[in-house]
């Protein structure tokens, strides 16, 4: 076989193996991740026993290392400052919810001129950019 495919992940053209049918990724390492974490995807969403089983392992392994996020935190002071962020956005987020739409910014009370990220389910939209304009009272 020497015609030429396009690999479905990365897009470059590669020989595919005449032993494998119906290749569609190509032989690198991050194609072939790919591959595999759709495979599971699809498999987890459609095969009970597979997800069944792929949880009893979880769940195995987890009392096998009971204290495995505890010291994970303990050693990466980065991740615990950037889950700290986080945990503040996912908080503003769930107070948002119970807002209605049109009420979702009347808890600021003064905007200062510049761009702002409008995020999360604030305004039922996806986060976008906006530039507030400040009209003084005259």
């Amino acid at each position: 076989m020497n015609r030429k495919i396009r690999c479905a992940h990365c897009r470059r053209m590669f020989y595919p193996d005449p032993r494998v049918r119906n290749q569609r990724y190509c032989g690198t390492a991050v194609c072939q991740r790919a591959r595999k974490s759709l495979w599971q995807r699809r498999k987890m969403a459609t095969d009970a026993d597979y997800r069944a089983n792929q949880r009893d392992c979880q769940n195995s392994w987890h009392k096998r290392h009971p204290h495995y996020w505890r010291q994970y935190r303990r050693r990466r002071g980065e991740y615990r400052r950037a889950n700290r962020l986080l945990q503040k956005f996912r908080d503003e987020k769930r107070r948002y919810r119970r807002l209605a739409k049109m009420d979702a910014l009347r808890r600021v009370s003064s905007f200062k001129a510049g761009t702002y990220y409008l995020v999360g389910n604030l305004a039922k939209m996806d986060a976008s950019t906006q530039k507030v304009l400040v009209i003084p009272r005259c």
